[in-house]
């Protein structure tokens, strides 16, 4: 924050015990009243932004494109935009601005950071998903990555528009759906497999129920009969966790046609296969794996986690049963596209 802009918010320190509208109006009159630079609207959003924004990251968080800011401590910060990695112009006047700044993000979710916590993950207010690695695991200062998402629904056509797939792929992944087929989506970090996964979830038909399952809701879905589940962290006392585990098997319960796990990573693997191979049919989950094989591979690991007493080959007959097809996507420098589309 400018020097001007500093003195102008300690000499109204009142304005911190007002709710953000009335603090903006507070502040706006405050920088009249001092005549402390002519840019009056830059002025304002630049305070706003230091007190109920983002900071010196506002601007990114708003830049059109811009999908993932990671922050390697105060000096350095990159975007990731159309897919691509690149340095910004952006940095922190020092440490403390930075702690200070993950320090109020994460207060608004109700999470903390420090040296007892040091790793963080967290929902932001405005769906942006947050991790922070804090000192002293993070020497040269915190590490933060947000992940956007984007709002606007994006439909197979989008996805074939920016070589996400081809015209053939396409229409067999619209079959698959229509024709009621369980799929796995598989493929590396920040492959697609969200974005993938809501455009299928645009085709479901208006008679089905389906019930999604996230840790951070991400899905943007077209879906017309579609009812969101999202975990819940434990709270400081370490109670009133709510897992993916609980939700998969609470949505059984729910009277869905299908079932969608945004992202399988522990025992809820099994409760989700069980799902598909049980009545709900043309139900979808997302896996990381490197090839379609090895999303195969993951699944029965983690299926196992919650059924050590079964036998691989027991599981992995289930698992057969469970999916239809694998969808593999891979990431070529900016490029996130299907690469594969495996029949079981």
């Amino acid at each position: 924050m400018r020097p001007e802009l500093l003195k102008t918010l300690l000499r109204h320190d009142e304005v911190a015990d007002l709710d953000p509208a009335a603090r903006r109006l507070a502040l706006r009159e405050a920088l009249i009243e001092d005549e402390v630079l002519t840019d009056l609207p830059a002025c304002l959003e630049e305070l706003t932004a230091a007190i109920d924004g983002f900071g010196p990251l506002q601007g990114l968080m708003v830049a059109p494109g811009v999908t993932d800011i990671l922050i390697n401590g105060p000096g350095t910060v990159w975007v990731e935009r159309a897919g691509k990695l690149e340095p910004t112009d952006v940095s922190f006047s020092c440490g403390s601005e930075l702690v200070d700044l993950v320090e109020r993000l994460l207060s608004q979710t109700g999470a903390r950071a420090d040296v007892s916590c040091p790793i963080v993950d967290a929902r932001l207010r405005d769906g942006a998903r947050i991790h922070v690695v804090m000192p002293p695991l993070a020497p040269d200062g915190p590490l933060v990555s947000i992940r956007r998402f984007p709002t606007d629904r994006v439909s197979l056509e989008d996805i074939q528009a920016v070589g996400g797939v081809t015209a053939a792929q396409r229409s067999e992944l619209e079959d698959a759906v229509l024709e009621r087929r369980s799929l796995v989506i598989s493929g590396p970090t920040g492959s697609g497999k969200t974005t993938l996964l809501g455009a299928l979830l645009g085709l479901v038909g208006t008679h089905e129920r389906v019930v999604t399952i996230e840790e951070t809701p991400e899905i943007a879905a077209g879906a017309p009969h579609i009812v969101a589940l999202v975990t819940r962290r434990a709270n400081q006392e370490g109670k009133g966790e709510v897992n993916l585990e609980d939700l998969a098997r609470a949505s059984l319960r729910m009277r869905p046609d299908r079932i969608v796990v945004g992202e399988v990573r522990g025992p809820e693997a099994l409760v989700a296969l069980r799902a598909m191979g049980s009545g709900h049919r043309g139900s979808m989950l997302t896996v990381h794996a490197s090839s379609p094989q090895g999303a195969m591979t993951r699944l029965t690991s983690l299926a196992l986690s919650a059924a050590p007493n079964l036998s691989e080959g027991s599981l992995g007959r289930e698992l057969e049963e469970a999916v239809d097809v694998v969808v593999h996507l891979e990431r070529t420098g900016g490029r996130r596209a299907v690469s594969e589309i495996l029949y079981l």
